[in-house]
């Protein structure tokens, strides 16, 4: 559901526990429909993460840049049997990891942290496990910590805006599909030390230059040559659900399309939210705030829409969804975004927060242009009220583990 590129937790649109070995370095509330509920903020209290203390380094010695998990060092966690977890919450995220199991044997962990082979007996193992989730994961993987652990989480969800499948009165903001000269490039192809870097953009003569931003693309660079896939009754709805990366069009005739994350055109996102409380444009920093002024400013408004250059592509999903970063259906209170750098995507996260909702486990199964960094997560609460409710007031701080295989671990903290 969330992009590679693009997906940002609603929160940061409106701004943008036993010791261990350490390895060295080396959505939005549309107006066009009642406001949510407000989600109750239910406090907790999170287990602290345990203290790491920072490595020493030779005067004469650089340090090495924190680029990934193993990089940042890992320290190993309690025990998962002794981790307070929620059956059901345990259970969805059992059920996710049995989904993403095909794309952890296959796929390069960019975090340094695991092998695609590690993963082969959990997944084996998990295919016809009838046990509690909690011990299936106890009897399969060890608890590590990334870094400090001090993890930060935010909430995302599918909303839901009004649009059309062609372009009728009421219905003329274009939503489009990837268009054919858009290139990803990998520069790892090209330099060992550009490794797990890519850049988009489009072949110009002889020259690859960015591709259009998105005030070129909203005033009609690609009108004409057949992309659109569909039509947003409104600028700022879509712009939203862009930030979302995927959701659900209420048609004319009381049915739903559904469309995903296809792609984005390279440009770097720029959080309005931020931007607008800086200028003194809002004060509270709000949802409802920020949409408020776009709405009773429309020109200023989509100038300053314009400002995030970012432009995020759709497709239309026509079976299970929505689908995260590993190309998978994302759950609701199951499915994380992470910074694939120090998460594996399909690794189970547990959270430990201030805030009760997101506690426990949960799934690797997606990422985002904000989700940046070891211990930064984007939970996902699917569809509705209460999910776009819980999704918006989500901000919360406390501690992080991964589970890994146990051989994995082994391998990176040996026992002394």
């Amino acid at each position: 559901m969330k992009s590679p590129a693009i997906a940002l937790a609603l929160p940061t649109l409106l701004l943008s526990a036993c010791s261990g070995t350490i390895i060295p370095k080396g959505g939005t509330v549309s107006p066009s429909t009642p406001p949510a509920p407000t989600a109750p903020d239910v406090a907790a209290k999170p287990i602290p993460s345990t203290p790491v203390a920072p490595i020493a380094v030779s005067p004469t010695t650089q340090a090495t840049e924190v680029v990934n998990a193993l990089s940042a060092g890992v320290v190993r966690g309690p025990a998962i049997a002794e981790l307070a977890s929620d059956a059901r919450k345990a259970n969805l995220a059992l059920a996710s990891f049995r989904t993403s199991c095909p794309g952890l044997l296959k796929r390069t962990d960019n975090s340094g942290l695991t092998q695609g082979s590690d993963w082969q007996e959990a997944c084996d193992a998990v295919k016809t496990w009838s046990g509690d989730a909690i011990s299936f994961f106890a009897t399969y993987f060890d608890a590590v910590q990334v870094g400090e652990g001090k993890a930060f989480v935010t909430g995302y969800f599918e909303p839901e805006i009004a649009g059309s499948r062609t372009k009728q009165p009421g219905y003329d903001v274009a939503i489009y599909k990837r268009p054919p000269d858009l290139i990803d490039v990998d520069l790892g192809l090209f330099s060992d030390d550009l490794k797990g870097k890519s850049i988009r953009g489009k072949v110009q003569g002889t020259k690859f230059i960015p591709y259009d931003e998105r005030a070129a693309i909203v005033d009609g660079s690609l009108a004409g040559r057949g992309l659109e896939i569909a039509w947003a009754a409104d600028p700022v709805d879509f712009f939203f659900l862009q930030i979302q990366g995927s959701g659900r069009l209420r048609l004319p005739d009381g049915g739903v399309m559904r469309i995903g994350y296809e792609s984005q055109n390279g440009r770097g996102y720029t959080g309005i939210g931020r931007l607008m409380k800086d200028r003194g444009l809002i004060t509270d920093g709000s949802m409802q705030g920020i949409v408020k002024y776009l709405r009773e400013n429309p020109e200023e408004g989509k100038k300053i829409m314009n400002e995030n250059k970012s432009f995020v592509f759709f497709r239309e999903l026509t079976g299970a969804g929505p689908l995260g970063a590993m190309g998978y259906p994302v759950v609701g209170e199951a499915s994380v975004a992470v910074d694939p750098r120090y998460v594996p995507l399909g690794a189970p996260v547990w959270l430990s927060l201030d805030r009760a909702e997101p506690n426990g486990i949960w799934v690797a199964q997606d990422t985002g242009g904000a989700i940046k960094g070891a211990n930064r997560f984007d939970s996902f609460w699917g569809a509705g009220d209460r999910a776009r409710a819980i999704a918006g007031g989500m901000s919360a701080r406390g501690s992080a583990l991964i589970f890994l295989p146990k051989a994995t671990v082994a391998r990176l903290i040996p026992a002394q």
